[in-house]
């Protein structure tokens, strides 16, 4: 992928990353820290700050004289980054953070699989580990070296946490991110049984390039497309927010009339994403300049197969795709609300949303609305923006319910009688 250089100075951007790992308890007040190289210097977070109130001049930057500029010495573990951008001239900016997934895989000597999903092993590639040795020496700066001297971009630290580094700082949060919701994932698919993973074909259907969408120049926009573009951007910003999505993962979409309909771009931080990002597809065909989402070809297909349908969500919540990393069902017959909105949950094979999206949107519908998509997350349908947000929001805490009960007993699914009186109440007289 061609380098992308921001506009951003470092320290702002050091900040604003930051702050997205402190919000998201991706690390402590006290733990982690980030840099950017900067031609011959390092702008680096300081020693011994708040991690919850940076400010901008805290951010340090050692020059390459090593000289020092700003009101604070940098952090203790800055002979490790110095160190690998010394070793790795491909990498411009570093995460350092001690995420509590990420920190339990470190305390076992293990590293997450990335092979979990196409898209964690295609953003993180295969995970390094590094040796046990003092935070903020030489011996451990020489360890992590020694692991991105073969080439890894990511790096588990025994019994520490993680050192992540790319071309800049923003894909290093990408990187690193897309790292932590794996091995949460991970974590929670394990309470359910034998995890599945990825293996070569598998992974090399995925990479086999989609065709791309023909490009045709767009209209003036109507008032209802404006409207749509900003309930698709605030639920998926809400949706980041929540954790039902991360940067690298998620597709929102919703129709405008029978031959168009709106998607998130592809390759576009779910958290940064804005009105213009947006791709309108009409007729099969994209708005020119514009690449949609990798699924453009699938909702497509649910569209035009299902009139009533007016949303669909590709998610990555961690909980609901816990499942589709196991057998273990997701039965929404445990909950009154999780069954009304959500129904049988439907199971699909690996690689049917790439080699057959028509047969695929005939599996779902609003009397289906959801579909495991195995070892790739999530799909639901909705009649409208809101109401498919609300049905993964619901989702996602049935399956977060479901794991937790197997912690305390066997969850009962319920009756018959209990299933039959919910349907000739709710279902019957308000079709969903």
């Amino acid at each position: 992928m061609t380098a992308r250089h921001s506009l951003v100075h470092p320290r702002d951007e050091i900040l604003q990353i930051m702050e997205r790992i402190y919000r998201y308890r991706m690390t402590t007040t006290s733990g982690g820290n980030l840099s950017i190289r900067d031609g011959g210097d390092i702008w680096i977070t300081p020693a011994k700050v708040d991690k919850g109130s940076l400010r901008r001049e805290d951010i340090v930057c050692v020059r390459g004289d090593g000289s020092v500029d700003g009101p604070h010495p940098p952090s203790s573990e800055f002979p490790f980054h110095q160190a690998i951008y010394a070793a790795r001239p491909d990498i411009g900016g570093i995460v350092h953070a001690h995420s509590v997934a990420l920190v339990a895989f470190s305390i076992s000597g293990k590293v997450p699989n990335s092979r979990l999903f196409h898209q964690a092993h295609a953003v993180c590639g295969e995970v390094g580990f590094a040796p046990y040795a003092l935070p903020g020496s030489k011996a451990l700066a020489e360890s992590i070296v020694g692991a991105y001297a073969r080439g890894f971009h990511s790096v588990i630290l025994e019994n520490h946490g993680v050192v992540v580094g790319d071309e800049g700082l923003q894909r290093a949060f990408e990187r690193f991110e897309t790292l932590e919701f794996t091995a949460k994932t991970i974590i929670k698919a394990s309470l359910l049984g034998e995890v599945r993973y990825l293996d070569d074909a598998q992974l090399e259907l995925s990479r086999q390039s989609i065709e791309p969408l023909p490009q045709t120049a767009a209209a003036a926009p109507s008032s209802l497309e404006k409207e749509l573009r900003r309930q698709i951007c605030a639920f998926l910003h809400r949706g980041y927010r929540n954790r039902l999505m991360i940067s690298t993962e998620g597709t929102f979409s919703a129709r405008l009339d029978s031959a168009a309909f709106l998607i998130t771009p592809h390759q576009l931080d779910r958290h940064t994403v804005d009105l213009d990002d947006l791709v309108l597809v009409r007729n099969g065909a994209c708005e020119a300049g514009k690449v949609p989402s990798r699924a453009a070809r699938l909702h497509h297909a649910i569209y035009e197969r299902h009139a009533e349908v007016g949303a669909v969500v590709n998610a990555y919540t961690v909980n609901a795709t816990a499942f589709s990393a196991t057998a273990a069902a997701l039965d929404a017959r445990t909950i009154p609300e999780s069954f009304l909105l959500l129904g049988d949950v439907v199971r699909v094979p690996f690689g049917q949303q790439f080699s057959d999206p028509g047969g695929l949107a005939e599996r779902v519908s609003m009397e289906r609305p959801v579909a495991l998509l195995e070892n790739d997350g999530v799909l639901v349908c909705g009649r409208s923006v809101l109401d498919a947000f609300d049905r993964l929001e619901v989702l996602e805490s049935t399956a977060e319910t479901l794991i937790n009960g197997r912690c305390v007993g066997r969850p009962a699914p319920m009756s018959d009688a209990a299933i039959a009186e919910l349907t000739a109440v709710f279902l019957r007289k308000n079709p969903s």
